[in-house]
């Protein structure tokens, strides 16, 4: 069954009469039930806690594991390199076999990590359970996929931005509650309280997110998985241990010269394989290159403020410049960073329907840089912190509520799981460089109080800078992206119930097109005039797809 494509200009809103998703199985109206929308989100802002789950006991577990403060480390580190791994890897699943069942793949995996955390003081234990909880990662891409082969065009936007923000309104919120929870009882309660949430996503997963029936083509790319995995597992480690290790160190450098020859090598083969893990032709089409790149600089400026404010609230008074905040009432100023993610997602949509979602990028990183230009001089007391959160959150969440609709506007439906998968992993990149950036900046300037060092006044300014000039470049990365284009909407495979196979439009007619890329889309090009105005899917939509 091949359905009637319509022209629509992706990102953009479309007049007239809204057009019901249809099932590709039946050809009846898919039921889109309101309750997608949350239990999406929500599987996002608890996947998203697992990384900030630890925060407010960092300072406290070389004692509580027993072992070194530069051992301890690795418990944050494990689920940082988990989640980036994950990403691509579960979002191109999600595309093959299904993306709720990858989805719950995903809660599961985190649901035993934290389980097996909640029951350890072993640091070799810990680190892989860690490890498990940061594999869930990949239900933010996963997410965003489901919505747009469920939802009707004029909820995606909104939907979008909310799943997108996820990530910043987990970290959030569970900067205070794990805060209380650890300052009050047992801090293995952080980690059951994880896997209680766990498995109400996933119940809630299954009762009201369908499966959808679309298919890509192909088979998984496992070479492509590994190598990637190892190239950034070698990248991002001495990232995030080079302040410990020293930047000039032969293990630092060996480490960098590593990742940048298996990621090299990994290229080479992911561009002469049929089915690759990355498309890369597609990740170096100009929309797409540019959206990660302008992606990485959000994820620097967005961990900023997560790492300063913090210190900066928890700091004695006896500094001069320290606000003296008790950990909970720190995370209690800096969750309104997360709230306001989440609350400017209909906003995103308004302004996407009308000018598109390059314009909300802009937008938002242009309020990014307002929030922290103003953050240098609001530093003496707690109402101002919460303004500089306010404002750098709304901006956030225009930036990152916009990423999404950019790199749909410009793949093909198949690979929509695999390509968010790969912009969520620059975001994860642009953590990975913020923290080690700001943390070696914040190392440097500092003065001796007593027994211990503390970061000065001029440091926590400095860091703020460095935000405001990361997404000052991710304004210029933005400005150079193209004005969407119509294309064509190339057609999938639908596998029903019965095994059989349908040939169906990607979006249901109620999604953001994509251009044609090399899976998938020669049956769009193939299928004769597109829309009303007779267009054909363009030259690079215009190639054979495979078929198993």
């Amino acid at each position: 069954m091949t359905q009637t494509p319509t022209d629509h200009i992706p990102g953009r809103a479309t007049t007239g009469a809204a057009h019901p998703v249809s099932d590709p199985t039946t050809g009846g109206p898919r039921r889109t039930g309101r309750g997608i929308v949350p239990v999406l989100a929500f599987a996002g802002i608890v996947v998203a806690v697992m990384q900030t789950l630890l925060v407010p006991v960092i300072k406290d577990l070389p004692t509580l594991l027993r072992t070194a403060p530069s051992n301890a480390t690795w418990v944050m580190t494990a689920t940082l390199l988990a989640g980036a791994v994950a990403t691509p890897i579960m979002g191109r699943l999600g595309d093959l076999y299904g993306k709720r069942r990858m989805l719950l793949a995903s809660l599961a995996v985190m649901v035993v990590g934290s389980l097996i955390c909640g029951f350890t003081n072993d640091l070799v234990v810990m680190i892989v359970g860690r490890a498990l909880q940061g594999f869930a990662m990949g239900a933010i891409p996963l997410g965003i996929g489901i919505m747009r082969d469920e939802l009707p065009r004029e909820r995606l936007g909104s939907a979008m931005g909310l799943m997108s923000s996820s990530i910043g309104v987990g970290g959030g919120l569970a900067l205070p509650v794990a805060a209380l929870v650890a300052q009050y009882a047992n801090w293995h309660t952080l980690f059951f309280t994880a896997a209680g949430l766990g498995v109400l996503s996933m119940t809630l997963t299954v009762l009201f997110v369908p499966e959808t029936p679309l298919r890509a083509p192909g088979r998984f790319d496992v070479a492509g998985a590994i190598g990637l995995s190892a190239g950034l597992v070698t990248l991002l480690l001495p990232i995030t241990k080079g302040s410990d290790w020293g930047w000039s160190s032969p293990t630092t450098l060996g480490l960098f010269g590593a990742a940048a020859l298996i990621l090299l090598l990994w290229g080479v083969m992911e561009l002469r394989i049929a089915d690759p893990l990355v498309d890369l032709r597609t990740s170096a089409r100009r929309e797409v290159l540019l959206t990660n790149l302008a992606s990485i600089t959000v994820g620097v400026a967005f961990y900023a403020i997560s790492l300063v404010l913090p210190q900066l609230l928890q700091l004695p008074k006896s500094t001069g410049y320290g606000l003296g905040q008790s950990m909970v009432v720190a995370g209690l100023c800096v969750a309104p960073l997360g709230l306001t993610m989440m609350l400017v997602a209909p906003l995103y949509a308004r302004i996407a329907a009308r000018r598109g979602p390059k314009s909300s990028l802009l937008l938002g990183m242009l309020i990014i840089a307002i929030g922290y230009g103003a953050g240098i001089g609001l530093m003496s007391a707690p109402w101002q912190t919460v303004i500089v959160a306010i404002v750098v959150g709304a901006g956030i969440g225009l930036a990152y509520s916009s990423l999404p609709a950019l790199i749909i506007g410009a793949v093909d439906p198949s690979e929509t799981g695999a390509a968010n998968g790969l912009n969520t992993l620059m975001r994860s990149i642009g953590t990975s460089v913020s923290s080690a950036v700001i943390g070696m900046v914040l190392a440097h300037m500092s003065l001796r109080m007593g027994p211990v060092t503390v970061p000065t006044l001029s440091g926590f300014r400095v860091s703020f800078l460095i935000a405001t000039a990361a997404v000052v470049i991710g304004v210029v990365v933005a400005a150079f992206l193209p004005a969407q284009r119509k294309t064509a909407r190339p057609t999938l495979v639908a596998r029903s119930t019965d095994g059989t196979t349908d040939e169906a439009d990607a979006t249901g007619e109620g999604g953001v097109e994509g251009v044609g890329s090399v899976r998938g889309a020669g049956a769009a090009a193939a299928a004769g005039p597109v829309g009303s105005g007779q267009r054909r899917a363009s030259a690079d939509a215009a190639v054979p797809a495979k078929t198993d």
